[in-house]
């Protein structure tokens, strides 16, 4: 407890952040002589037991970069941060861990898309991680939930552990703290600003092997994300999309200039021959039915379209449509139906 108070101690004085800490340990040779050092009045003091004390009421655990449970891709980062609260399962943070990101302003068939990847990652035995916000990172994060089990994904925040943000998201963030984990570095109790909103970005590109971008503009929090973890030397992915909208921009740029790796779907990371046959072969759709899931895609095609390639009357298609939706291989989405 000591050490732990020693060291927010120093976290918490304004304009000391990872690397002024490093420096200061070193300098004085260990945590509690650099907490010293500073002669902090009582007041801090205070503040920093009262942050403890509101954790510990709320179930928030800091886990500092000497524990066990510290994520070892983020501790290779540099200045890293030196002790983050975590909400929830500790277990999620010792798992393989991908991390997700995108636009808030998703289509329905990005999210859909990146959903399933999360799905798979979780199946697998990953954590996903991702940074709560609505769009792509809530698709991420309930992908990754709707696999069996616990410990299937991380929230990063920009504000404290405890700080519920975007509010729409307040039933996920308790399913994520049953299921799985929300972590920060910033304060219990702390109202984030924008600035915050970078180091988060920061902390779920270092605490991954791969980094996954579904759509993004090129100036956005993911694109930034994905630029922390190619500095890091991370293996970063990028799913394609129309290049008439703006949200293919960042991941069809990073794809063209070599600095991401296209992303077709799951199969890019596993192989899963049983779904590959329920697919095409699936013994409840009949012929018409698998020659209509061949014509789509990830582009919406409408009804009539459709009934136009298939050679099919529109209520034919219709039927057809409804029992492909029904077992999850299409999704009606504006401007028709794409293939799941």
């Amino acid at each position: 407890m000591t050490d732990l108070f020693h060291k927010l101690l120093i976290l918490r004085t304004p304009k000391i952040g990872a690397a002024k800490y490093n420096d200061l340990v070193a300098r004085f040779g260990s945590v509690a002589a650099a907490a010293e050092s500073l002669n902090a009045d009582t007041e801090h003091r205070n503040r920093v037991l009262r942050e403890m004390d509101l954790a510990n009421e709320l179930g928030i655990k800091y886990v500092a970069d000497t524990d066990s449970f510290y994520p070892e891709k983020l501790k290779q980062m540099k200045n890293h941060p030196p002790v983050i609260t975590v909400r929830g399962n500790l277990d999620v943070l010792n798992k393989p861990i991908v991390s997700i990101v995108g636009t808030r302003h998703a289509t329905a068939t990005g999210m859909g898309f990146i959903a399933d990847i999360a799905n798979a990652f979780a199946d697998h035995g990953f954590a996903v991680a991702s940074g709560m916000a609505i769009g792509t990172d809530t698709a991420a994060h309930r992908g990754a939930l709707r696999a069996d089990g616990n410990a299937q994904t991380i929230a990063v925040l920009a504000g404290g552990c405890d700080y519920i943000w975007p509010l729409e998201n307040e039933s996920l963030y308790w399913e994520i703290v049953s299921r799985g984990a929300v972590i920060s570095e910033m304060p219990v109790g702390f109202t984030p600003v924008a600035t915050n909103f970078v180091q988060r970005n920061r902390i779920v590109s270092g605490l991954c092997d791969k980094l996954i971008l579904g759509e993004a503009d090129l100036k956005s929090g993911s694109m930034t994300t994905a630029r922390f973890a190619k500095e890091a030397e991370k293996q970063v992915f990028a799913i394609p999309s129309h290049p008439a909208d703006s949200r293919s921009h960042g991941p069809n740029s990073l794809i063209k200039s070599g600095d991401a790796i296209l992303c077709m779907g799951v199969n890019d990371f596993f192989r899963d021959e049983k779904v590959e046959k329920d697919i095409k072969t699936g013994p409840e759709k009949n012929e018409s039915e698998n020659i209509l899931i061949d014509k789509l895609g990830m582009i919406p095609v409408s009804e009539t379209v459709l009934a136009q390639i298939v050679k099919k009357s529109i209520s034919e298609i219709k039927s057809m449509l409804v029992v492909l939706e029904l077992q999850g291989l299409v999704r009606k989405v504006d401007g028709g139906y794409v293939r799941v």
